[in-house]
């Protein structure tokens, strides 16, 4: 019996999975939190609480009774992009939050880079644009408001470096995490750019010199970390990656071709390309796999299924009862009700922008925005609106680049929003592509339980993931939904052109 441990940490809970290389998935754990929020459009959080979740998901898969801790061969670590990175000092003691994706205040240090930067340059050797989103312009945040933190950074850690560290007492980054942080790493080297770094004025020494492939082994289990996660010391800790290729890997994206929509908190269609510079629009790095050769791209929404969540946790009230009385999940009532509402929902197009957005628009000012509400409409028409209006900003990403890539005429749709039947057709309907699903709940963990298996030489080819899983039948588009959803599309582009200089004015005077 040879088995993998698979662990992610996510924006709001940290998973592990447990793999028998035979059999698939033994056990699986599960630990939610929450990001801090402190204010509008700030979103950090301290590493203690993804290094103790970590602890706490490794331990229960490993003490499930399923596997003897002799027979877990490896563990790999995947993890949200974490932005900024956490600042550490010299003793790898965190001293301040890592300012993670979802955070949208470095607006002034983006206007500098606009400024200062050769921004065709910083794209040709990044293979990214500028954005509050990307880690390089949190890191000039640091910089120019947190001076007492700046000079004792000793390191900007990804979580998943970070939470490996603590483990094994190795310290390494992940090509893709190191070219998620944008601005400072050279895509076509695969090298941290010592150019854009003196141009940004970011010390080289922040980074580690050690890079390496997503199915690196980083370092052995030291006694310690065995005793906080039930493992045998000298267990072997793997790479990982960001949580978006590593989702899309899980779903078989090994090569060109395959495209995967990661719908959980926030959105990432992505694909594999061999190409470093794609569009502008999307974001690009290393893929998990193969990661000298093949780049990872996605376009997405910083709040997709958080837009959704918004919804039911401020006017999902009478459903939070129903789901009470009935054992039934929120979503599902929520989710009936939104079924008897017409494509379109009669007319209503929410934009989700609730925490500005990134792909393709890079507008941190842009805001969540309900058109064409009238009395005769209902919360099922809101809550689909919500939902159609995701899934436009899904075919606003595609609409990027799709016409220069050979992509099959099907989207895998992996995480939360895959549990929802009707979401899942409202995707189909709205692109215009087929949508398949997984039967079983495949994300992050399952790729970084591959990647386990690779790095621990369990296996040699990524493709034995492909016995890990089945698809159920694909859902095919309504082509007169589609030709409703084509028109409620062209309303929802028009409707964020005209909004965005009142968005803009809006932000800066709650600034």
């Amino acid at each position: 019996m040879e088995c993998v441990i698979g662990v992610d940490i996510g924006t709001q809970g940290t998973k592990s999975v447990l793999i028998d290389l035979e059999k698939g998935v033994l056990a699986s754990a599960y630990r939610a939190y929450q990001p801090t929020t402190p204010k509008p459009l700030h979103a950090e959080q301290w590493p203690e609480v993804w290094e103790k979740a970590v602890e706490e998901v490794i331990k229960e898969v490993a003490e499930s009774g399923y596997a003897e801790a002799e027979a877990i061969k490896a563990v790999a670590i995947s993890s949200l992009y974490g932005g900024s990175g956490i600042p550490v000092d010299k003793k790898i003691k965190a001293i301040h939050p890592c300012l993670i994706w979802m955070d949208r205040r470095a607006t002034k240090e983006v206007e500098w880079v606009k400024e200062n930067i050769d921004l065709d340059h910083l794209y040709e050797v990044t293979g990214n644009f500028v954005d509050s989103y990307y880690g390089f312009t949190k890191i000039l945040w640091l910089k120019n408001n947190k001076p007492d933190v700046w000079k004792r950074i000793e390191y900007l850690l990804p979580p998943n470096a970070y939470v490996i560290y603590k483990l094994t007492g190795e310290l390494a980054i992940d090509y893709s995490s190191a070219g998620n942080i944008g601005g400072v790493f050279d895509i076509k080297q695969r090298r941290w750019s010592e150019d854009m770094l003196g141009q940004l004025g970011i010390p080289r020494r922040f980074f580690p010199e050690r890079l390496v492939d997503s199915s690196e082994i980083v370092g052995q289990l030291h006694a310690e970390g065995a005793s906080r996660t039930g493992l045998k010391a000298g267990t072997r800790i793997i790479a990982g990656g960001v949580d978006a290729p590593v989702a899309t890997l899980a779903a078989g994206a090994f090569e060109p071709g395959t495209h995967v929509a990661m719908v959980g908190t926030s959105m990432c269609w992505g694909f594999v390309t061999e190409s470093t510079n794609l569009s502008k629009g999307l974001v690009s790095m290393p893929h998990v796999v193969n990661a000298k050769k093949y780049v990872y791209s996605f376009g997405g929404a910083i709040t997709a299924g958080a837009v959704v969540n918004w919804f039911k946790e401020h006017l999902g009230g009478l459903e939070k009862e129903a789901a009470r009385l009935t054992g039934l999940s929120v979503y599902e009532i929520l989710d009936r009700e939104a079924e008897k509402i017409p494509a379109g929902s009669d007319g209503i197009v929410m934009l989700p922008y609730f925490m500005g957005e990134r792909n393709p628009i890079w507008d941190p000012y842009a805001s969540g925005t309900i058109l064409g509400l009238n009395l005769t409409h209902s919360r099922g028409h809101l809550y689909r609106a919500f939902m159609e209006g995701v899934a436009y900003s899904l075919r606003h990403n595609m609409e990027e680049v799709v016409s220069q890539l050979d992509l099959k005429d099907e989207i895998i749709l992996v995480g939360g929003a895959a549990k929802s039947k009707l979401w899942t057709k409202i995707f189909s309907d709205v692109t215009g592509y087929k949508v398949k699903i997984i039967k079983e709940e495949v994300e992050a963990p399952l790729g970084g339980a591959l990647l386990a298996a690779l790095g621990a030489g369990l296996i040699k080819d990524p493709k034995a993931l492909l016995g890990w899983f089945t698809f159920k039948n694909a859902e095919t588009p309504d082509l007169q939904a589609k030709k409703i959803y084509d028109r409620r599309f062209q309303t929802y582009k028009e409707a964020y052109r005209s909004l965005k200089p009142t968005m803009r004015s809006m932000s800066k005077e709650d600034a």
